[in-house]
């Protein structure tokens, strides 16, 4: 299996870039094309509907920061991880878990739950 640590990291990478350019050249390397994305705040698919998901956030928490706080754990063409938004060294504002099915090395689907939630 790929390494699913270098993916969950390029994962976190689109949700940090800023740049409209570069985020969606990540997009395109890190899902397939057809990939979904779903959490409590929306569902998505496709890379435009990631894009714009992921842009809509940025938005909404500018200057803020995702991060690994662990290690992922996986098996098969499954992984799931924890992320923290915020600012580094802070407490997080924004606690979340993922789960990833996986597709030839790239992300066909995310299932996120939103832990915390700034208040």
């Amino acid at each position: 299996m790929t390494d699913v640590r270098t993916i969950v990291e390029q994962y976190i990478a689109v949700w940090n870039e800023t740049d409209a350019g570069k985020r969606r050249a990540l997009v395109a390397g890190v899902f397939t094309e057809g990939a979904g994305y779903t959490d409590p705040l929306g569902s998505v698919a496709g890379h435009d509907g990631i894009d714009q998901f992921v842009a809509g956030a940025q938005a909404q928490f500018g200057g803020l920061t995702f991060s690994l706080p662990a290690e992922p754990d996986a098996h098969h063409d499954l992984a799931r991880f924890q992320w923290y938004l915020g600012t580094p060294g802070a407490e997080p504002v924004a606690i979340g878990f993922d789960v990833v099915e996986l597709e030839d090395g790239r992300i066909a689907k995310v299932h996120g739950f939103l832990d915390k939630l700034p208040g």
